[in-house]
């Protein structure tokens, strides 16, 4: 493997580590003290692990489509966007075909964390791409 591809990985891995567990643990703290009594569909722990694979795997693409030299990571980051939104789809399918009784909240414990993790990614893929 590319020496760039693995030090881009490494450090992508590492910033995505600290962003989760510091944002997994203001999450459950405001569950636990202004929703206690809401039961979620989802627990939060499936949730972040749904997010974070999905960019893992999209910024491991993009990141080593980049590191072969292919200078076309534009395409494969929208197809990325497409196979995720998918993935959504297939993760809440269950969710939404329960009729659920509270959508808001259901809703923000995972868009807003969708989101963020979206911003991120693009973040870090932008930056790498203009240190170019």
């Amino acid at each position: 493997m590319n020496d760039l591809f693995k030090k881009r990985e490494v450090n992508f891995l590492i910033q995505l580590i600290a962003l989760s567990a510091l944002l997994f643990a203001i999450h459950s703290y405001l569950i636990y003290h202004f929703a206690k009594d809401v039961l979620l569909f989802f627990p939060l722990w499936q949730i972040y692990v749904f997010h974070i694979i999905t960019v893992v795997i999209i910024y491991t693409l993009i990141n080593y489509r980049d590191a072969i030299g292919k200078t076309e990571v534009f395409n494969t980051f929208i197809f990325g966007m497409l196979v995720k939104m998918i993935l959504t789809m297939v993760f809440l399918l269950p969710w939404i075909l329960s009729k659920p009784e509270q959508k808001g909240v259901d809703l923000a414990n995972f868009f807003i964390p969708y989101f963020i993790y979206l911003a991120f990614e693009v973040f870090s893929v932008v930056k790498f791409l203009q240190k170019k």
